[in-house]
């Protein structure tokens, strides 16, 4: 071959290199675009306007736009599925503090069972009064809701995240699993709405299904210990936090794309969507590093809940301080089953 044509021949495998290069890159530009259009639509539909608390007690610092401010809000995580027990009732209720500068959340499960007793409505479980609100207005549902719970504890609840269910199967299921110690074994089938829970005590990889059996496993029909309202709580929290460290172990909006869809499809909330933008887009960086879980003393007395007022009033203030709140603790204990 002579030296032009060697040299024509490197042209091309250049030209070939290039263009390669080239779809690459415009491969990877399409792809990236792709998942920025994919979460805004999840954003889109998980958002909605921020309505402010009507009471003036209830307020804390303004909000600086492009910052992220102490917060406080309640998590609901609710069992839509037909046949579901409970149908729109919240399996969990759950109080997060959050502080950006110390990068720290405290954790407050409210039972689902504990006494109610508002002087405007009537008294019941606690998971009663999401789904009172559904029925009454499905569209003022969560600042409703927010607005309830913010009046009867005296806490300032910026926000209110819904989740279904359904949600923590699909995202355990694309982060891989989670590394989970069972803490009983459990067992317990209904047909009625497709529950089959058959776990084994010990530490172990559980897929979607399974961490959800796990988080929602309280009674069985096949001869294995109950579970209380008090254990539940505390499986909730340790998915939680497994669930934060994985997906804080994201690098870039790339790696979302199907966790976007997930969550796109099964969380509601009252965050405007500027702000859950950022939130989504710099989580690595915002990503809480220290996880407190507060405690409360309980008792159960069928069919409520009743809770330590001292646990309660410690946890409440845990809660506040964290969220940069000074001002004094007001919360009407007689509207709160209490133990004696």
């Amino acid at each position: 071959m002579s030296v032009k044509s060697k040299k024509m021949a490197m042209r091309k495998v250049l030209k070939v290199i290039y263009l390669m290069i080239a779809v690459l890159i415009l491969g990877a530009g399409i792809y990236v675009g792709y998942i920025y259009y994919k979460a805004d639509a999840a954003i889109q539909h998980m958002a909605a306007p921020e309505k402010p608390l009507a009471t003036d007690v209830l307020t804390t610092n303004p909000h600086e736009k492009g910052s992220i401010q102490p917060m406080i809000f309640l998590l609901a995580g609710v069992d839509s599925r037909e046949g579901g027990e409970g149908m729109m009732n919240t399996d969990v209720l759950m109080l997060v503090s959050y502080n950006p500068d110390t990068r720290s959340t405290s954790l407050l499960s409210i039972p689902r069972d504990l006494l109610l007793k508002p002087k405007s409505l009537p008294s019941r479980k606690a998971n009663f009064y999401y789904a009172y609100y559904y029925i009454k207005d499905k569209s003022e549902v969560i600042p409703n809701t927010k607005q309830f719970f913010s009046d009867l504890l005296d806490l300032p609840i910026q926000h209110m995240v819904v989740v279904n269910f359904d949600a923590i199967r699909q995202t355990v299921d694309t982060l891989g699993g989670l590394e989970i110690d069972v803490d009983m074994d459990m067992k317990y089938t209904d047909s009625a709405d497709g529950t089959h829970i058959d776990l084994k005590k010990g530490i172990q990889k559980l897929n979607g299904k399974q961490v959800l059996d796990f988080v929602r496993y309280r009674k069985s029909n096949q001869g294995t210990q109950e579970s209380s309202d008090f254990a539940r709580n505390e499986r909730q929290q340790q998915v939680i936090k497994q669930i934060l460290d994985k997906l804080g172990a994201f690098q870039g909006i790339s790696q979302w794309g199907k966790v976007l869809d997930i969550i796109g499809e099964n969380v509601k909330s009252d965050i405007p969507e500027s702000d859950l933008r950022q939130w989504i887009f710099d989580f690595p960086n915002i990503k809480p590093v220290q996880i407190r879980s507060l405690q409360m003393g309980s008792i159960w007395k069928s069919p409520y809940v009743y809770i330590d007022k001292n646990d309660l009033a410690d946890a409440l203030t845990a809660l506040r301080v964290e969220a940069g709140i000074t001002t004094d603790l007001k919360t009407n204990f007689d509207a709160i089953g209490l133990m004696k």
